[in-house]
């Protein structure tokens, strides 16, 4: 589903700011931040320690790339701190060849990370300035038949790739959309951040699985995330 564009943020001034220090804040979020947190997946701990991070960042805010925090967007949304997207994607257990759907793709920095793990991503945004970006950012980074850009409202999901062996919905929803879960298939998992009255309103990762046709979730840890705003008010599966 494609839409007009809008104008993109310029990444040209990132140039600048490549080289030593860079290079050593990308060495400082692994060792610092990922490492110490849970993050034991060897590919994963690969991928974001050669990734440039700073590239799927608007210019002014390419400084704050490996701050340990989640870094505003524009339209209301963030860039998930190194550490959460790491443990996020690190639920998955991805494997060589599976089926990614990420939906919220924002800039594609996790895409380009779980494409480095092996998987096949179909990445899923409705922002066409943040898909902009993330077409941008990605060019040389992540082979083409690894990767699928669409353009389209995240509560629906991409049927057009389904069934997925897994799905990442990048950020935090109120309840967990049915229409994307009946995209994972047999076997599948779903990792997200959720967030409502019943915890409280605290955010909580969680992982989902579908074993023998019945979809169940699990909490998995504290993630501090916003709630994509195309999901505020997406009726769906309370868990």
């Amino acid at each position: 589903m494609q839409g007009e564009m809008r104008p993109v943020p310029s990444l040209a001034g990132i140039s600048s700011l490549m080289g030593p220090d860079m290079e050593a804040a990308r060495k400082h979020m692994v060792d610092g931040q990922l490492r110490p947190n849970r993050v034991t997946d060897a590919r994963l701990l690969a991928a974001m320690g050669e990734l440039p991070r700073e590239r799927f960042l608007p210019a002014g805010l390419a400084a704050r790339a490996y701050a340990d925090e989640n870094v505003p967007l524009p339209g209301g949304r963030v860039m998930i701190q190194p550490m959460m997207i790491a443990r996020l994607l690190q639920l998955l257990a991805l494997r060589e060849g599976d089926r990614l759907l990420v939906v919220g793709a924002g800039t594609g920095y996790a895409t380009a990370v779980a494409a480095r793990c092996g998987a096949r991503v179909a990445a899923l945004e409705q922002d066409a300035a943040l898909l902009a970006i993330a077409r941008q950012a990605l060019a040389g980074l992540v082979p083409a038949e690894q990767l699928r850009l669409v353009e389209g409202p995240l509560p629906a999901g991409f049927p057009g790739s389904a069934p997925y062996d897994a799905i990442l919905i990048e950020g935090a929803v109120p309840e967990l959309p049915p229409e994307i879960i009946g995209q994972l298939a047999e076997g599948g998992r779903l990792a997200t951040v959720l967030v409502g009255a019943k915890r409280g309103q605290f955010s909580r990762a969680v992982l989902g699985r579908r074993a023998g046709g019945v979809f169940s979730v699990a909490d998995a840890f504290d993630c501090p995330a916003p709630v994509l705003p195309a999901f505020r008010h997406a009726p769906g599966f309370v868990f």
